[in-house]
C-alpha cells in the first residue's frame, strides 16, 4: 500500500512564514492542527520532513491532520549560520561556549521570549480563524528552542490547546511557568528527551517534566539513549500521541 500523499504550501499565518503540509482534500477542514516548532540555529523549514515520517508510522493522520511549520523570525547569520533561524537569542557566553549554566539560565524570562511568544500566538490564532478550530484542537510542540517557545505559549493561552509535544525542550521562566501550569491541569503532554544530550541536560527536563506534573499536566515521558536529536522510538510515540488527540 502505498503511503498517502501530502500536499505542501509555503504561507504566512500571522506574523510568521509557515510550510503548511497536510493530505486532506482539497477544500476539507482538518479535526486537528499540529504547530511544530524547530529548533535554534536550524533553517526555518528543518521539521517538515517529520509530516511524512509520523504520517507513515500513523496514516490516519493524513486525511485528518493539518500541519504547520513556522519559520522563526530571527536570524543567525552575524553568528556564521547563513539559514540559522532562532526564535529569541541566547547570552553571548552561551553562544561562544563559555558558560552553560541552565540550571539558572532557567530561572530567568529570556530576553526575546515576550516577542517569540507573540508571534507564536498569532500562527495559532490565524490557523483558529482560517480552519474555524477552537483551540482544543491544535497541537503545540517542537524541538529544543522551539520546544521552550511553545510551551511558553500553551500554558498563556487563552483557553486550553489540545497537547504540547517538548522534543528536547528545557525549562525556563521558572517561577512564571509553575505558576501558569496551575491552569492547565490534564493537558496531554508528551515530553522526549535523550539521556546523553550534552546541549540541554536531561536532569534539566527532568525538572521541567517535575514541575508539570506537580501542576497536574498528564505527562508521558519518553528518555532515549541518545544526544540532541528526534529518536525513531520518540517518532514512534508521538504519533500514537498525535492520533490520540484525533480521538474516535
Amino acid at each position: 500500500m502505498s503511503p498517502p500523499k501530502l500536499r505542501r504550501v509555503a504561507t504566512r499565518l500571522g506574523e510568521l512564514d509557515c510550510q503548511v503540509v497536510d493530505g486532506l482534500s482539497e477544500g476539507a477542514t482538518p479535526e486537528l492542527v499540529v504547530v511544530l516548532c524547530h529548533g535554534f540555529g536550524a533553517p526555518a523549514t528543518d521539521l517538515v520532513m517529520l509530516a511524512p515520517e509520523l504520517v507513515g508510522l500513523e496514516a490516519s493522520l493524513a486525511g485528518r491532520v493539518r500541519f504547520v511549520f513556522p519559520g522563526a523570525p530571527l536570524s543567525l547569520a552575524q553568528w556564521g549560520m547563513a539559514s540559522g533561524r532562532a526564535w529569541f537569542h541566547l547570552p553571548e557566553s552561551i553562544m561562544r561556549g563559555q558558560q552553560r549554566d541552565w540550571d539558572t539560565y532557567g530561572k530567568s524570562v529570556p530576553e526575546g521570549l515576550p516577542a517569540a511568544r507573540r508571534a507564536v500566538t498569532s500562527v495559532v490564532d490565524a490557523v483558529s480563524t482560517a480552519t474555524k478550530l477552537p483551540y482544543n484542537r491544535i497541537v503545540l510542540g517542537g524541538f529544543s528552542q522551539g520546544g521552550m517557545v511553545t510551551t511558553d505559549v500553551a500554558l498563556r493561552l487563552e483557553e486550553c490547546p489540545a497537547g504540547l509535544c517538548i522534543l528536547s525542550g528545557t525549562l525556563l521562566a521558572e517561577a512564571e511557568w509553575t505558576q501558569k501550569a496551575k491552569a492547565r491541569q490534564g493537558l496531554p503532554v508528551f515530553q522526549a528527551h535523550g539521556r546523553h544530550d550534552d546541549v540541554l541536560p536531561f536532569a534539566a527536563a527532568e525538572r521541567l517534566r517535575d514541575t508539570l506534573v506537580k501542576a497536574g499536566l498528564s505527562v508521558d515521558f519518553f528518555p532515549f539513549d541518545g544526544p540532541h536529536t528526534i529518536d525513531e522510538g520518540e517518532l514512534t510515540r508521538l504519533a500514537a500521541f498525535l492520533k490520540a488527540r484525533l480521538g474516535g
